[in-house]
């Protein structure tokens, strides 16, 4: 039984569209790997060698600033593609989050294989598409909304996307208790807060008992509709 068999996203991941011959020969040049919290895959600024589909656990994409700071700029979950495919250089570092196991290809390889089967890259312009339409609505966020509203639309984008989904590509409902895969600080990199905002906010929403906080990762959403109309 290959890899591909046993994989739980595959009809989630952009190799859905592929039939089982195609799976078997993307199989051949694929392998899994697992990171460890804080290993990283790919470097930002260097050459793009090769791409990944994440099979569980979460992920960052992060850029480095003038003065040394790490700027978050994106996080991606299981199914998610990641890497710079038809590439020649990394715009970003992808680093795990948690433990992360991963379907790793070589660049070159996979470019061959997506220009033989244009399923595959319809399924990657999707993805790009759908990826685009995220950072929008991210600019949006970042630009336009205010601490309490950010902080709001970040614990309900965690439980819409951290939900565990079948391999058949169903999808439960939000989660209403969850782990944030981020500290604080990580939580207040990524919506552009400092780490003092983040921790205000999250008390005041629990104060307001729109949140509870079991712990100091752990969320739980008591009022969601309250929750939303406090996001905007």
């Amino acid at each position: 039984m290959s890899a591909c068999d046993t994989c739980v996203v595959r009809n989630r991941a952009i190799c859905a569209s592929l039939d089982s011959n195609e799976l078997e020969t993307l199989n051949t040049i694929g392998r899994r790997r697992t990171l460890a919290p804080g290993e990283s895959l790919i470097w930002e600024g260097e050459d793009s060698v090769l791409v990944a589909n994440v099979i569980d656990g979460v992920l960052k994409l992060s850029t480095g600033t003038e003065d040394g700071r790490e700027q978050i700029v994106g996080v991606v979950y299981p199914s998610d593609f990641i890497g710079r495919p038809f590439g020649s250089t990394t715009g970003h570092g992808v680093t795990a989050l948690t433990e992360a196991k991963v379907c790793v290809f070589s660049r070159r390889d996979f470019d061959a294989f997506a220009r033989e089967h244009p399923a595959l890259e319809h399924k990657l312009l999707q993805r790009t598409l759908g990826e685009l339409d995220r950072t929008r609505r991210w600019m949006l966020l970042l630009g336009r909304k205010s601490a309490g509203e950010r902080v709001a639309s970040f614990i309900i984008e965690m439980s819409e996307r951290l939900v565990e989904q079948g391999c058949q590509g169903t999808h439960d409902q939000p989660l209403k208790r969850f782990t944030l895969p981020f500290s604080r600080q990580q939580v207040a990199d990524v919506l552009g807060l400092t780490i003092e905002t983040v921790s205000r906010q999250f008390t005041r929403l629990k104060s307001e008992g729109l949140i509870d906080l079991p712990s100091r990762r752990e969320v739980e959403i008591l009022d969601r509709e309250g929750l939303a109309a406090e996001a905007g």
